[in-house]
């Protein structure tokens, strides 16, 4: 049963490769093609690209596995109980993203001083998946999406309720700024439950037992293993377990020897 589990288990992994959709996987090869080929002549970004990058600068803040925990928290002078909201938006480049988050990045920068213009605005942070694989893999997020947590401020006793989170997949090639503005002005990241699972970045089992970064880690060895490579251990494991099916009984041989004794 062990082998049968293991051999399900490696050909799971064996297939993750093929969720993503062949018509993806073929324009991101294209676009890591052209950004190499044009990688020796510097871009120039547009003066209102430019703009809002020096706004989304100063407005979010950059997470990193170093930093995140001592960064997403509630507001100190706050008096509890109250929580504090915090957007995160998650996005990539050519390795996490295949090349496409640029529109939803170029939405979410627009987006930000109409967010932060709210009479109670969220406070705001990003996570780059390329730069921080580790980090995106412990959530078990994938670019371009939105994270928003409610972190509740702890009691004098230090306690507090769980934070709440919500996760919400944004469209690579049509997210606009009227998608992120109906999302979180209009309220509409509200409809989506909230996510209790066992990757949930503060109250999941993985956080609370130390095993989230162990296990992002396994999925990052996996990432960088050749697809060939899963193929042949499950061909091993195959071959193994049909073998010792296949071999004869401990049993049947002892059987197999007392019958084979001249009679007395």
């Amino acid at each position: 049963m062990r082998s049968s589990s293991l051999l399900v288990a490696f050909s799971a992994l064996a297939l993750a490769d093929e969720q993503v959709p062949l018509v993806d996987k073929l324009k991101g090869w294209f676009n890591q093609a052209t950004a190499a080929v044009s990688s020796a002549v510097p871009a120039v970004p547009s003066p209102a690209d430019a703009v809002r990058g020096k706004v989304a600068e100063q407005i979010q803040h950059e997470l990193t596995l170093e930093n995140w925990k001592e960064t997403l928290t509630a507001d100190p002078t706050a008096s509890a109980p109250t929580t504090q909201e915090w957007l995160v938006f998650i996005t990539g480049g050519n390795t996490t993203c295949y090349g496409f988050c640029g529109n939803a990045t170029k939405a979410w920068n627009t987006s930000l001083p109409l967010l932060a213009a709210q009479s109670n605005p969220p406070k705001f942070a990003i996570i780059d998946c390329d730069a921080q694989t580790i980090l995106c893999n412990s959530w078990s997020v994938g670019p371009p999406s939105l994270y928003q947590f409610s972190i509740p401020k702890p009691l004098a006793d230090q306690s507090a309720p769980a934070t709440t989170v919500r996760y919400v997949p944004l469209n690579r090639t049509s997210t606009t700024t009227d998608t992120i503005k109906k999302l979180v002005i209009d309220k509409e990241l509200e409809n989506t439950p909230p996510y209790e699972g066992v990757f949930h970045p503060f109250n999941g089992p993985l956080q609370e037992y130390g095993l989230a970064i162990p296990v992002a880690y396994v999925f990052w060895a996996f990432a960088k293993m050749p697809s060939w490579l899963p193929m042949i251990l499950i061909s091993f494991v195959s071959r193994s377990f049909m073998g010792r099916r296949a071999g004869p009984q401990p049993g049947a041989q002892a059987g197999a020897g007392a019958g084979a004794r001249p009679a007395q």
